[in-house]
């Protein structure tokens, strides 16, 4: 089966006084690479937000308006998911190389790249547990963590195209698989505290 992945990568930080968090280096790697490399194996790998560099290639892209929030970031990630089965190309890496015929993908995997403890491990289960719609990693306090988690492209696209206003409304209703998250990969990066407990 092939899955892509959308790496959500905007934001402005505010919690840690405006720095980039995926730029942030936790063990030698940037949070956003970190992210990158949980999940490899997809094709294509789209990052929505401000080009930085990776150590991989990415497919880049923004929202309509830079800023406006995750469902506008996970609406500019599925439209570089075609359809018709074509990639676009790596822009930075192969400027010049055509699009891609090749099969779309069924999967796609939504990531937040402010996870310092994710990896592919966790990204696999919950990829490996979509079912009719999807599936989404649940924290150690039992909330759905849904910027980890695994969707069938259709139904995302559907979903989203209905919109709401927060992921919740957008995702909640299409009841996911629940895959729980007992080694906390879902942990997220949000303040100055959390930025000491990590390095």
């Amino acid at each position: 089966m092939r899955w892509a992945a959308i790496v959500l990568a905007g934001g402005r930080g505010s919690r840690l006084g405006g720095i980039d968090k995926p730029a942030l280096v936790i063990g030698g790697m940037t949070l956003l690479d970190r992210a990158v490399a949980a999940v490899e194996g997809a094709d294509p790998v789209i990052v929505v937000g401000p080009r930085r560099h990776t150590a991989r290639p990415v497919v880049w892209t923004r929202e309509v308006e830079p800023g406006s929030g995750p469902v506008a970031a996970l609406a500019a990630g599925l439209s570089a998911v075609d359809t018709a089965g074509t990639v676009p190309a790596l822009d930075d890496t192969a400027p010049d190389m055509p699009a891609r015929d090749i099969p779309a993908p069924e999967v796609v995997v939504l990531l937040a790249a402010d996870l310092p403890a994710v990896d592919c491990a966790t990204v696999r289960r919950v990829r490996d547990a979509v079912g009719e719609t999807g599936a989404v990693l649940v924290d150690t306090e039992g909330r759905d963590q849904w910027l980890l988690s695994a969707w069938r492209v259709d139904v995302l696209r559907a979903a989203v195209e209905r919109s709401g206003r927060g992921l919740y409304a957008v995702l909640g209703p299409l009841a996911p698989v629940r895959v729980p998250d007992p080694g906390g990969a879902s942990s997220d990066l949000d303040t100055p505290a959390d930025l000491d407990r990590w390095r």
